[in-house]
Formats: C-alpha cells, sequence, structure tokens
C-alpha cells in the first residue's frame, strides 16, 4: 500500500527519470515531499514555461523524455507555450501537473483550471487521473506515446487526492499496447523499389533532410544513403547537425534565410527526397514554386504530413533511420550524379555567405569566432530572431542534437532554459546559449536557476538594442517606420552579477576571441554581452510569399 505520489515518483523511476524541472505549489506538495528523500534530481526553476523548456532541451541534447512539473492553475497554464514549442517541433516530454481535488472539479475552485482542455491542440496525448489504481498504468502509457512514432508533449493531470490516496500497487505490463495506435516504422518495400529507381534515374537528385532525421537517430544513415548515390543534401533548421556542416554534400539549410545554392538547388531539382521534413512555409515560400520541376518523394512517420502541403510522387511511411536502412540494403546501383553536383558546387563557390567583414562588432563575425573555438564539440541553444538565424547560418554543427531552438512556434526566451535542460542532459558537453537582447528579457529570471545550481551555461547575447527581426521587416518594408521595437540599453553584466553570475560587456571586434575564452574556461555560468551593429541583417532573404530562389540582400 502507497501514496500516489510514491507510486507517481517510483512510476518515473521505471522510465529513468533522473532529472525533473519544476516549481511547487499548494496542490503538488505530496509529490513534493516523496521528491524529498528520492533519487530523482529535481531542477528548482524561477519560471514555470522554463521547466517546460528545460525538459524539453533536456529531450533534445539527450533523446530521451524531459520532465516538467507544475501546480495546478497558474502554473499550470504556465507550461502551455513550452508545451506548444514541445509539440510544433515534434520533442517528446511528459508534462506533470497538480489539479485540485476530484471533488471538485468543475466548481472554480481556488487554482483551477482545466488543463487537459487547454493543452488538447497542443499535446500528442494527455491524461486527467481521476483513481490512483489507474496511475501506474498512466504514468507508462504517457511515456511510450511521448518517445514513440512521431514524438510529442503527453501532460498528465494529477488532482490532490490522487496523489494522497492510499493503494495497493497494480502489477505493471512489460509493454504497453493501445489499440488504435500503431505507428508504422517499416516503410513499404514496393514504395521503397519506385523511390530506389527513380533516385537512380535522375540527373538533379536532392535531399531535403529535416528535424525528422535527427529525432529517429538516423543520421549515420543519412549520411551513408548520400555518399552512395551522390545526392547533395540541403537541411530545414531542425535539421541541421545531421550532415558535417563541411562535408561536400552539405549545401546548408534552405528556406527564407536559406543558403542561395540550397535554394537554386531546390528549384532546379528533378528529384526531391524530402525526409523527416513537413514543407513548412518558412521552407518552401510560394508553394507553387517550391520544386516546382521535380518528382517529389516523402518519407515521414506521420501519415498525416503526407501530401498536406505538397503533392506527393511517392510517399513512404515509416521512421526515417528504418527506412533509410532499407534503402541501403536495396540499392543496386547509382545514378550518375557528377554534372549536378559539379553546378551546385560552382554555385556554392559563386555565392558563399558573405558579410561585411570591417573593424565594426558584426553579429556574423561573433557566431563564426564561437564556431571556431568549439569546433563543434558543444551544444548551441538559441532563443529565436535573427540570433537564431545568424548562428543557423554561419555556425558549424558537425553533430546531430548539438543545435536546440524553437523552429515551428518561434519561441523567444527558449534557448536560456533550454540550455539548463541540455546540460543536465549531457553535462560533461559545453552549452552556450545565442541569444538576442530582447529573448533573452523573457526568462531571464532564469540567471536565479543557473546561479543556485552553478551551471556552466554561457549565454552569447547579439545584443541590438532591438527586436531585431521585426525591426528588419520594419526597415525593409514599412519604411524604416521602427514601432515599438526599440528597446532601451540594458546592463547585462551587472543584472548577471546581481544574481552572481560572472558576465564581461564587449564592444569591439577585437575582444571576441578573448571573451568567448573567458566564459568558456570558466568553471559556472557566465553572460557575454556583445554590444553588435544596431542595424545589420539576416540575408539572404525571402520576402513573405515570394519563391525560394527570389531572394533579396544578395550578391547575384
Amino acid at each position: 500500500m502507497k501514496t500516489g505520489a510514491r507510486t507517481l515518483i517510483e512510476a518515473l523511476q521505471r522510465e529513468g527519470v533522473d532529472t525533473i524541472f519544476g516549481y511547487p505549489g499548494g496542490v503538488v506538495l505530496p509529490i513534493y515531499d516523496e521528491l524529498y528523500d528520492s533519487s530523482v534530481r529535481h531542477i528548482l526553476v524561477r519560471h514555470e514555461q522554463a521547466a517546460a523548456h528545460a525538459a524539453d532541451g533536456y529531450a533534445r541534447a539527450s533523446g530521451r523524455v524531459g520532465v516538467c512539473l507544475a501546480t495546478s492553475g497558474p502554473g499550470a497554464c504556465n507550461l502551455v507555450t513550452g508545451i506548444a514549442t514541445a509539440y510544433m517541433d515534434s520533442i517528446p516530454i511528459v508534462a506533470l501537473t497538480g489539479q485540485v481535488p476530484t471533488a471538485l472539479l468543475g466548481n472554480d475552485a481556488f487554482q483551477e483550471s482545466d488543463i487537459t482542455g487547454i493543452t488538447m491542440p497542443v499535446t500528442k496525448h494527455n491524461y486527467l487521473v481521476k483513481d490512483v489504481a489507474d496511475l501506474d498504468r498512466v504514468v507508462q502509457e504517457a511515456f511510450y506515446v511521448a518517445r514513440t512514432g512521431r514524438p510529442g508533449p503527453v501532460l498528465v493531470d494529477l488532482p490532490k487526492d490522487v496523489t494522497t490516496s492510499v493503494a495497493k500497487s497494480n502489477p505493471v505490463p512489460e509493454a504497453v499496447s493501445l489499440r488504435g495506435y500503431q505507428p508504422t516504422y517499416q516503410g513499404h518495400v514496393r514504395q521503397i523499389d519506385k523511390a530506389l529507381d527513380l533516385i537512380t534515374g535522375a540527373e538533379r537528385p536532392l535531399i531535403y533532410a529535416g528535424g525528422g532525421v535527427v529525432l529517429s537517430g538516423a543520421s549515420a544513415e543519412l549520411l551513408e544513403f548520400a555518399e552512395t548515390a551522390a545526392v547533395p543534401v540541403t537541411t530545414t533548421l531542425m535539421g541541421l547537425g545531421a550532415v558535417p556542416g563541411d562535408h561536400p554534400l552539405n549545401l546548408g539549410m534552405l528556406g527564407m534565410h536559406g543558403t542561395q545554392s540550397a535554394n537554386y538547388a531546390v528549384t532546379e531539382c528533378d528529384l526531391l527526397l524530402a525526409i523527416g521534413a513537413r514543407f513548412d512555409d518558412r521552407v518552401t515560400g510560394k508553394i507553387e514554386t517550391f520544386a516546382p520541376n521535380a518528382t517529389v518523394i516523402h518519407i515521414d512517420i506521420d501519415p498525416a504530413e503526407i501530401g498536406k502541403n505538397k503533392k506527393v510522387d511517392v510517399p513512404i511511411v515509416g521512421d526515417v533511420k528504418a527506412v533509410l536502412q532499407a534503402l541501403l540494403r536495396r540499392m543496386q546501383k547509382r545514378g550518375d550524379t557528377a554534372n549536378w553536383v559539379s553546378r551546385i558546387n560552382a554555385w556554392k563557390a559563386q555565392y558563399p555567405l558573405r558579410f561585411r567583414d570591417d573593424d565594426h562588432l558584426r553579429p556574423q563575425y561573433v557566431i563564426r569566432e564561437l564556431s571556431d573555438v568549439l569546433k563543434g564539440e558543444g551544444i548551441i541553444t538559441s532563443e529565436v530572431g535573427q540570433n537564431q538565424m545568424w548562428t543557423a547560418l554561419y555556425y558549424r554543427f558537425t553533430k546531430p542534437r548539438t543545435w536546440i531552438t524553437s523552429g515551428g512556434l518561434g519561441t523567444m526566451g527558449y534557448g536560456f532554459p533550454a540550455a539548463i535542460g541540455a546540460h543536465y542532459a549531457c553535462p560533461d558537453v559545453p552549452v552556450v546559449d545565442v541569444a538576442g537582447d530582447g529573448s533573452f528579457q523573457m526568462n531571464i529570471q532564469e540567471l536565479g536557476t543557473v546561479a543556485q545550481y552553478d551551471i556552466p551555461v554561457k549565454v552569447v547575447i547579439l545584443n541590438n538594442m532591438y527586436l531585431g527581426m521585426v525591426r528588419q521587416w520594419q526597415e525593409l518594408f514599412y519604411d524604416r517606420r521602427y514601432s515599438y521595437t526599440e528597446l532601451p540599453p540594458v546592463d547585462f553584466v551587472k543584472i548577471a552579477n546581481a544574481y552572481g553570475v560572472d558576465g564581461i560587456r564587449v564592444d569591439a571586434k577585437d575582444g571576441v576571441r578573448e571573451a568567448i575564452e573567458t566564459a568558456l574556461a570558466t568553471d559556472g555560468p557566465f553572460v557575454l554581452d556583445f554590444r553588435v551593429e544596431r542595424e545589420e541583417n539576416v540575408f539572404p532573404m525571402v520576402p513573405a510569399g515570394a519563391a525560394i530562389n527570389e531572394m533579396i540582400g544578395v550578391r547575384q
């Protein structure tokens, strides 16, 4: 016989949970009392949104399920942005929320909110547990649903009387079996053979790889297939790191802020192999002009994504890793892509990424220096906006799960708490959050968390005293009418120091390398405030509604 709170903690331990990110409150006190003597580590964040983002960062860095915990009402509601962020990027987290006692449900009790109803559109599944006897089963199912098929967040809502009730433990089955939920992992053989015939017969094939490659652990298979078939690869924002940044077949990122060579290749290819990607609008631009001359093959574990935005000629439903392995096993020959690869290499040589590398402190230079210092041996998280795009373009990612960013939802304030989660997933790897001054202030209170636990996360602020990406759009499309995008100057070093965190302000280009090396050599957390050129823009850029080969701000 044991309480629901004890049952919950033991269920989490069976799932291999070692870390929870959370914030206590009244109705979750029974859970926190059990955590007091538990082997499960709890990290006290300063805002529940940060708990969800930290669990998300933990999951992305480790490949395991991240866990966050909040109380009922406002605590649970504060998780919603983080849950939605995980949902859009298919990240496996389990969010545990407290709830008022079952007898008070629906009575507008103090700190009651219908969190299962609120989160239904942004969770893969959610549970309201009304009987302590169901708790073991629910936790096991929640983790299973979160990590299998197309991963995603699952919420478990726990009324206080369920956590305080005492009941006999029920035996937990070794495997979960849910009627109606049977993800397809192996691709259809005939579809795979059809795809191989098209790939080997194409003159200008191109692989378009998304975050699904990273989530399925298929980076090695993708690289082997690209090399074996001699097919160039372009990746989405979420797919960065799936192929080493310096690999000769890698064209870099495509889309709104993609490289010229990638966007030209998509426009000119005669076969597009989309792998673990969803043809979102930031990639495709004007959908009618995206890969207009290409036969399209789409591999995805979620059948709902295939054909949703772009007509597909050969759909293959299955896990990316399993399908790529099948393609490799069945490949009998390779096509002749020498002329196509040569043409792409000419584009890469003619249209390299470039910025004005002068005496001014430019954000691209900071990212390039950070990349040179770390040499791909760190985990980079980012906030959202210009800082995110500069990092995606100028940092050279060499491994999967080393780039952690909010792609689908574009959540400002994501990177700093995600970096905390990434540290606990990979404690021996340097973790750096690249931030804008606007985004950083959205969860700046987590300086208290990194100070309390001496978490060695380094923050690189590209400080232009603007909401940079919005200002860029106002400059280009609204006659430089900077409506409420200018931010007053903030002394981030003083704020960091007030929390007990070291920091350096850098105003000149010649201080960049030394500042980065100093931060990385410091054992604890560190904040670097780089006062960069205020009106620097992210280029290339595809205007909204344009084709992706209609880029502005680039050398033609």
